[in-house]
């Protein structure tokens, strides 16, 4: 009898042979299996100690949360209508199965009789850390309430798990649900050749003349910024701004699935305790009140937004003056800031592109990971779910280990349409110690790093050219590798401390966003270019054009993040969701609120950007946005150790930071983390230095 391939945990994921069929018999055993072992540990036999509890039951689910992973993760970059069926059939079993261990009073009886034994002052520091945000998530969950609220709480969490799996994928079928098609070549003027050319190829797939744009970044974004066509662009816009809203199909619509996120989300809160979700929100981070953050994001605002006046004053300007725009509209922004960029600092983004060749960004990112943390990056083999996939080993690089497996990772660099959007890292496989026969031996760690980038096009001399990215995508690159390393380099052998597990949301960006300044590092740049067509190198002059531009309207990418945070954040605390159907201000009107505060560009009254933002609703960072900004501070605080050092890559400060941030995992607090590496508390000065909102 054939053994279920989602149930080899003897090596890597089995891709090549993973079907939807398997996912329903394989979760359902493992369930069984889970369910067994827990009636099993919480019997009153089986003492409350490390060994004995805690370890054999992290170790007994571990393979539950790994097979899941794998479903979960095929349902996001191959979401086809059978991988849908199998991931959403099997979804109430999984919630209500943690949702039943997170209320599970014996099992929270035994973690709490482990913090107050005698053992717990013996055990590791990531033990012991563990143990603790055990009993913090068991309050959490539910584990305290009285028995008869247990029930509902239990079906909220369930209910939350569809309704965020459901506003995913109304976005991905909104987003794939709309095209245009140009039938005429001058409307096409502006647009890159590369841009035409996928676009061309889009349509003949089809059968159709012309050209077929797509709300899909490769697609959607050049034709904002580069298409002379107005026409085309304001199409463009009002469809990708209106997705998931009460102006496409009503199946699509996720505006009634934000109402009720947002009632179940308060319910939760409420009966835990707690005034609202932000605050549940902010237990597990480093922030530590409603009032905290929202007095940070509004000081970082009072800062950005005469930036992002100014910004907006000389766009408008110079549309009026070059372009002969007299009403900047939102769907000029994005081509005006380009023709801006073109006239101050002589250079366009897409003459940028033409140097950043696939292989040779992949060559240098792996040169700075390799130098700054003394490891080795190869090509590797393993099956996977789609021919685009490449697959990575990293070994250690010096010593008497040298060779020596580190942990490996995919990489699925192109948009595909059964892809959801976005970048992001996940977890395949964690790094832990398990029981070998007599001996124990350390797990490798394995990750998935996903981005939806443009994909070869065009031929020269029959010989596909090689992809080609944006500077914005490269730095997009450099971040997930960033998330990859803290969950690939950590050194933790405890499951549930080791690499990213564990880490407050609000630090977890800290690694990522670190890694992207060596975007702007000439060292870098200068190995990791070559030209598409004729393989030279970036020009220094044209990377001082770059440089002299790194802070072009930062002022309003700032604010428009801390748009994002703010309106997240009063949704999740202030805002009452059931008061819009009696007529009171609904949530819209707290967006226009937020605006007034902190925006300087008013987008059009049917833009309907809550409906597409996928990070609060269906991406973890419900009232944790602001988690970008908090660990940008971080990170900017950190890099600058390197700038006082004298050197990106000097060696003792990049041991120091892989020590004590990286390689720590969440073994400790993140602010203990920051303290160790740089001796202090943070500072935001370094980040308002690279920002451009004070001098250097």
């Amino acid at each position: 009898m054939k053994t279920n391939p989602l149930l080899d945990f003897s090596g890597l994921p089995r891709f090549d042979a993973i079907t939807p069929a398997a996912v329903q018999p394989a979760i359902s055993e493992l369930l069984g299996q889970s369910r067994a072992l827990v009636e099993q540990l919480t019997a009153e036999y089986v003492p409350a100690s490390w060994n004995t509890f805690a370890a054999p039951l992290a170790d007994g689910i571990e393979q539950l949360g790994r097979a899941w992973g794998i479903v979960a993760h095929l349902h996001s970059v191959n979401d086809t209508p059978e991988w849908r069926d199998a991931y959403n059939g099997m979804l109430p079993e999984i919630s209500g199965f943690f949702a039943e261990i997170g209320q599970n009073l014996k099992l929270f009886a035994k973690y709490k009789a482990i913090r107050e034994s005698k053992e717990y002052a013996d055990l590791s520091t990531a033990q012991r850390k563990i143990i603790d945000n055990e009993i913090r998530d068991f309050r959490l969950s539910g584990a305290e309430l009285p028995e008869e609220k247990k029930p509902r709480f239990k079906a909220i969490s369930e209910e939350l798990a569809s309704l965020s799996a459901k506003f995913s994928e109304n976005l991905l079928d909104a987003t794939n649900a709309f095209a245009e098609i140009v039938t005429g070549e001058a409307e096409l003027a502006g647009l890159p050749e590369d841009v035409k050319q996928s676009a061309r190829e889009a349509a003949e797939k089809e059968s159709q003349a012309g050209w077929k744009f797509t709300l899909h970044m490769p697609s959607y974004l050049p034709v904002m910024q580069y298409a002379d066509s107005r026409r085309l662009r304001a199409v463009m816009y009002r469809a990708y701004a209106t997705r998931s809203s009460e102006f496409g199909p009503a199946e699509l619509d996720n505006t009634p699935l934000i109402r009720r996120i947002l009632e179940l989300r308060r319910e939760e809160a409420q009966l835990l305790g707690y005034n609202n979700f932000a605050e549940v929100s902010l237990v597990p981070k480093m922030a530590e009140s409603v009032p905290q953050v929202l007095s940070f994001l509004r000081d970082l605002a009072a800062k950005a937004k005469p930036f992002a006046q100014k910004d907006i004053a000389e766009l408008r300007e110079f549309a009026r003056q070059e372009l002969g725009l007299e009403t900047l509209e939102p769907w000029d922004i994005g081509y005006a800031s380009e023709k801006l960029l073109q006239a101050r600092y002589a250079f366009s983004e897409q003459e940028v592109k033409q140097y950043f060749t696939e292989e040779k960004v992949l060559a240098g990112l792996f040169h700075v990971v390799e130098t700054l943390f003394g490891v080795r990056l190869k090509p590797d083999t393993a099956p996977v779910w789609h021919e685009d996939v490449r697959f990575f080993r990293i070994e250690i690089r010096d010593g008497n280990n040298a060779g020596e497996l580190i942990g490996q990772f995919y990489l699925d660099l192109y948009a595909r349409e059964s892809k959801r959007s976005g970048a992001w890292m996940d977890d395949a496989i964690s790094r832990r110690r398990v029981l070998s026969g007599a001996t124990s031996v350390i797990q490798k760690p394995v990750a998935y790093l996903n981005c939806n980038f443009s994909r070869p096009v065009g031929e020269k001399n029959g010989i596909l050219q090689p992809a080609t990215f944006t500077h914005d995508e490269v730095t997009t690159l450099f971040h997930e590798t960033g998330h990859g390393l803290h969950h690939l380099l950590t050194q933790v052998e405890e499951l549930g401390v080791s690499g990213i597990r564990g880490v407050e949301w609000d630090a977890v960006e800290l690694p990522s966003q670190f890694m992207e300044n060596y975007c702007w590092e000439w060292s870098v740049l200068q190995e990791m270019t070559a030209h598409v067509d004729t393989g030279a190198p970036l020009p220094r002059a044209l990377f001082d054009k770059m440089l002299a531009a790194r802070n072009f309207q930062s002022g309003l990418q700032n604010v428009r993040q801390l748009e994002f945070s703010l309106f997240d954040l009063l949704l999740h605390s202030d805002f009452d969701p059931s008061g819009e159907s009696a007529g009171k201000p609904g949530m819209l009107d707290l967006l226009v609120e937020v605006r007034r505060e902190v925006a300087v560009i008013v987008p059009p009254e049917w833009h309907r950007f809550p409906n597409s933002f996928a990070h609060i609703f269906a991406g973890g960072y419900g009232a944790g946005y602001f988690s970008y900004k908090w660990a940008e501070v971080l990170s900017a605080d950190c890099y600058a150790a390197f700038e006082e050092a004298g050197d990106p890559f000097d060696p003792v400060t990049g041991k120091r930071f892989l020590d004590e941030i990286i390689a720590a995992g969440g073994t400790r607090p993140a602010l203990d983390n920051f303290r160790a590496f740089r001796g202090r508390e943070p500072q935001v000065d370094a980040l308002l230095r690279h920002s451009g909102m004070i001098s250097s």
